[in-house]
């Protein structure tokens, strides 16, 4: 019952973090497009009131008038609309699932034993807990930092989007080096959603509400507030698409269980943040099909790197080994993958088998003989290797061959 409880908590959390980061995404890319694509007022009447840019827009059977004022208006109302509640409501649901299922049993899905640097390989459950929230903090405090000393005054903000390139690359890095690799790409991608929502609470937010606060009182607001808003928003636009790369990436371990998924990593991020620089552009009226060919280029390149071909995995020990059966194969999926791969599962924690495959039978396992050796070969599974497969079970499996 407690497993089928956590089951259901994480589907109705899910829901939710998926729900919040539909409408908050989706009002993001909304506002950078409504932004780029304003153009100067025609009346003149529109001009003399202060308004710097108009759009005329058509949707869903009627029409629609959206105008941005340079200045202060004359009135603001008291329904005046509020953007945050998305983003904080993303950011907590997506925490939330993060304690739900890592935290929980930080041992099998932080901890990565296979690690290069012995102390993280040694870490106990509670310590890849405390070393897990410290890298999220410390992700923001470092790209905060980089923004606040390199471009101050936005005036460097060229300089500082190199800054948060490389920043990004060597978060990649650590993530994949401390953490077990699914949670290592989940982590990045929590790195930089801490950023965005971090950024509408301490910078975005506070700031609009210091202009609103001096417009009502007759004053002329601060214009670092609407720079600085202006700077925070545009790197959560480029955030966006790699974000949600990064936090379906779970069901993919072709990519994240790589010797190399740092750079797999990295090269989905640029991509991502290429492909959405096309369309920031395209809104200002500027079509650069440069980018989004940059991008799928660095896409098609990461594709190549997680090859399986092209990995240094256990590909080598199929060719050299002799032919295995399915027969000498079956018992060693029954002792250390059916714990968890069953109908019924005897694993705690589990309610049912992990993305609904099972292994009880001939068949069962035989259907699923290319994704098994696959993740076997890449040290992915078993989890944390908590059933203790060995090094001759995994070239067994490697030269399985019918």
């Amino acid at each position: 019952m407690q497993a089928y409880l956590l089951d259901f908590a994480n589907f109705m959390l899910r829901w939710l973090h998926v729900i919040a980061a539909i409408a908050w995404i989706g009002e993001s890319i909304y506002f950078v497009m409504l932004d780029n694509g304003l153009r100067p007022p025609k009346a003149a009447e529109d001009r003399d009131k202060g308004v710097f840019g108009e759009m005329w827009a058509v949707h869903g059977g009627g029409f629609y008038h959206n105008q941005k004022y340079a200045t202060a208006p004359a009135k603001l109302p008291e329904d005046l609309h509020w953007s945050f509640w998305k983003a904080y409501t993303t950011w907590l649901s997506g925490f939330a699932l993060f304690i739900l299922l890592y935290m929980a049993n930080p041992s099998f899905y932080l901890v990565n034993p296979n690690a290069s640097w012995e102390w993280a390989a040694g870490m106990n459950g509670w310590q890849a807990n405390v070393v897990a929230l410290l890298f999220l903090l410390g992700g923001w405090v470092v790209y905060n930092e980089l923004c606040k000393r390199i471009s101050p005054n936005m005036t460097r903000d060229g300089v500082l989007s190199l800054a948060v390139a490389v920043m990004m690359v060597v978060v990649s890095y650590l993530s994949t080096q401390i953490f077990s690799g699914r949670a290592a790409f989940l982590l990045t991608g929590a790195v930089m959603a801490t950023a965005m929502s971090a950024n509408v609470f301490f910078w975005i937010i506070p700031g609009q509400r210091r202009m609103v606060k001096a417009m009502k009182a007759g004053e002329a607001p601060n214009p670092l507030d609407g720079k600085r808003g202006k700077q925070r928003s545009v790197h959560n636009t480029y955030f966006t698409l790699p974000v949600v790369l990064l936090m379906i990436s779970n069901h993919y371990s072709f990519a994240y269980s790589h010797e190399y998924a740092w750079v797999i990593m990295s090269l989905f991020i640029f991509g991502g943040a290429l492909i959405r620089q096309f369309f920031v552009l395209m809104h200002s009226g500027k079509i650069q099909p440069a980018y989004p060919v940059a991008g799928t280029a660095l896409i098609a390149v990461a594709f190549w790197v997680a090859m399986p071909g092209a990995s240094t995995g256990g590909g080598g020990a199929a060719q050299a080994s002799a032919a295995v059966s399915l027969e000498e194969i079956q018992p060693i999926i029954e002792t250390r993958c059916v714990a968890c791969h069953a109908s019924e599962p005897s694993q705690a924690g589990f309610n049912a088998p992990p993305a609904g495959i099972a292994y009880d039978s001939h068949e069962q396992i035989a259907q699923q003989r290319d994704k098994i050796q696959e993740v076997v070969a890449s040290g992915y599974m078993p989890l944390g290797n908590m059933t203790g497969m060995t090094d001759e079970e995994r070239e067994a499996i490697a030269a399985w061959s019918d």
